[in-house]
């Protein structure tokens, strides 16, 4: 069968590191955390004090009064950075066949925000059952794609996916499978989490999986860095355009990149801890190379899951390492959550624009609050700590991996018609 081939039309982000797609990537070449004290609710009593959080979100600029009232956060995210790169991609003219965009989208947990507050309106009144009409229909993980899709008019395939950390990667996954099958001309891909609030923090606090670096916070989050303590807690939304090439060269579209492929695997190992050799790490790697059809030695750079837990960078290293071989040493790796945070089931799609970026510019995004060097992390391997760095890229890749051993990984090219 002859594949279609899929590439990035247009880009939207709301991120810790800026509120559009621009002043995201500048800040992330810039090396500037995203890290600060918690602004959400008074975080005093908890172990961990600071976040990744979303500043000078501006909900007038996307939503009626009402509508925001409708809307959880991570909502609120997913709708603004997808009417971002709607416009961007220019996929709301007319004449576009609507019953051929469809929209996936990605969140591992979807609206605990909303959760929180109506069970805690519950817990603190007289036990009679008085819920918000909107608390299920704001909750529940799907809601996003479908809010997407009903404010464009997109017909196409609509669904949410769900694989903890690596969530929308997986959905950037499933919008390219269908593309290049034929059964989407375009589809709006990515996805946007917002845990931080009393919940989020305590629970990541009680799986001991985040920094409590209170103290040095804009520097906590720190991959292969041999002081990390864990992840910083990201929140935010990411949106991706992705589309058929002949549909988007007849439209006059402009081009980012190419996606050439993916993979997914299962640690079938423990529900928080990675495989402590990359097993999983190394078998997705394996697979979106096979699936892109080419050879290791062409990757240039990886944007890796590297979330600053203890476990979880050197599995990944030894992934690649096995993967690559001699090439691991040639290309570079980085790490953007040292910058952004763990934005969680929107992780993928916020690192996904990061690896589309950096392809089409030709730049790598630094691994930023790198001090100590770790002895157990090979010395030879390319970190790009602390300074971005120019350097040819013709091929990229991302890892996502999520709770329960969920892998995903994508490749990116350099468009060329």
């Amino acid at each position: 069968m002859q594949f279609k081939r899929v590439v990035v039309t247009g880009l939207g982000a709301v991120t810790p590191l800026g509120n559009n797609v621009n002043d995201y990537w500048t800040n992330l070449i810039n090396g500037v955390s995203g890290a600060a004290p918690i602004t959400r609710f008074d975080a005093s009593k908890f172990k961990t004090r600071f976040a990744c959080e979303v500043k000078g979100f501006k909900l007038e600029e996307y939503f009626d009064r009402k509508e925001a009232q409708r809307l959880d956060a991570f909502s609120h995210y997913g709708i603004a950075a997808s009417v971002q790169a709607v416009k961007d991609a220019g996929l709301d003219a007319e004449n576009l066949d609507k019953n051929e965009i469809g929209v996936i989208w990605g969140s591992g947990i979807g609206g605990l925000d909303t959760f929180q507050t109506e069970t805690f309106n519950f817990a603190k009144g007289d036990g009679n059952p008085r819920f918000n009409p909107f608390f299920i229909p704001k909750m529940i993980a799907d809601i996003c794609s479908g809010h997407i899709s009903i404010r464009f008019g997109f017909r196409g395939p609509n669904f949410t996916t769900v694989s903890a950390c690596a969530s929308s990667t997986t959905a950037l996954i499933d919008a390219f499978t269908y593309i290049r099958l034929g059964r989407a001309n375009a589809i709006v891909a990515g996805g946007s989490e917002a845990a931080i609030n009393e919940s989020g923090i305590g629970g990541f606090n009680a799986c001991q999986a985040m920094s409590t670096r209170n103290d040095s916070m804009t520097t906590a989050s720190r991959p292969y860095d041999k002081e990390r303590d864990g992840f910083v807690l990201g929140e935010g939304g990411a949106c991706l355009i992705l589309e058929e090439l002949e549909h988007a060269k007849a439209r006059g579209a402009k081009i980012y990149a190419e996606i050439i492929g993916g993979g997914m695997s299962g640690d079938a190992y423990h529900i928080t801890a990675p495989h402590p050799e990359g097993l999983g790490a190394t078998l997705v790697m394996e697979r979106a190379i096979k699936d892109a059809n080419i050879s290791p030695n062409e990757v240039d750079y990886i944007n890796t899951h590297g979330t600053s837990t203890p476990l979880g960078d050197g599995a990944e290293l030894k992934a690649i390492i096995n993967v690559f071989g001699e090439q691991a040493y040639k290309m570079n790796i980085s790490s953007t959550k040292s910058m952004t945070g763990h934005v969680l089931g929107a992780a993928g799609a916020v690192e996904a624009i990061a690896t589309v970026l950096a392809v089409q510019n030709d730049v790598v995004p630094p691994t930023i609050n790198h001090v100590t060097v770790d002895p157990e992390i090979d010395p030879k391997l390319n970190l790009t700590f602390n300074k971005a760095q120019k350097r040819p890229i013709r091929v990229a890749l991302s890892n996502t991996f999520g709770f329960g051993g969920h892998n995903a990984a994508i490749v990116v090219k350099k468009y060329n018609a």
